[in-house]
This record gives structure tokens, sequence and C-alpha cells, in this order.
């Protein structure tokens, strides 16, 4: 395993638990890939542009798009954030605001950036 995958609080997992079955087996497929592959292809992880740190894990299953919003810690380590179902081209602003503030805090509570 080259990466591990943690969450922070429990807003992955509330937004997960609401998602069908077939999503749930997606993500847990890109899961996989994250912890496993020396390059994560782009298709599947990408950073936020204009952020400190900050990266999208991208999910598409069937005809929906989801977003998953983390970042790293010591290098080897993928902090899990908020996710949600994406329903425009851009994405919404309010979702990388809250990521970013978890981010924030997340790092706030360990005592120092990673």
């Amino acid at each position: 395993m080259i990466r591990e995958i943690q969450f922070y609080k429990n807003h992955f997992t509330d937004f997960y638990i609401s998602l069908d079955s077939s999503v749930q087996e997606k993500i847990e497929f890109v899961f996989k890939i994250i912890r496993t592959v020396d390059r994560i292809p782009e298709k599947f992880f990408k950073h936020i542009e204009g952020s400190d740190g900050l990266f999208e894990i991208r999910i598409k299953a069937g005809s929906g798009i989801y977003r998953i919003f983390c970042c790293f810690d010591k290098g080897r380590i993928v902090t899990l954030f908020n996710g949600f179902q994406k329903k425009s081209q851009k994405t919404p602003k309010k979702e990388i605001e809250k990521a970013a503030r978890l981010k924030q805090e997340y790092f706030n509570k360990k005592g120092g950036k990673s």
C-alpha cells in the first residue's frame, strides 16, 4: 500500500451512506487506485486550482458525477473531508469553501501543517 485514506469527522461518511450501493462500489474502486497506484490518474484525482493543497477525488458512476475533497498529510495519508454530487459544469464555490475550512480545522487541531 502506497497511501492510507482517513476520514476527518463524519462529513464524508454521512455523504457515503446516502449513496446507492453502485456508487459506493465505484468509490471503493477509486479508493483502491489511490491506495495502491504510484501516480494517480488525473481522471480520478486532481488538485483544486487556486487552493492551498486541496484535491478532489473524481467519481463517475452511471450518469452521476461525484466529488470528494481531500488533502495530503505527511505525503502518504489522504484525509477526506466533504463529498457531494456534482450537478453543474462548475464545482460549487460553497463546497470548495467548506473543504478548505475543514482542512484548516484539521491541521489546526493537529497542531500545524503537514
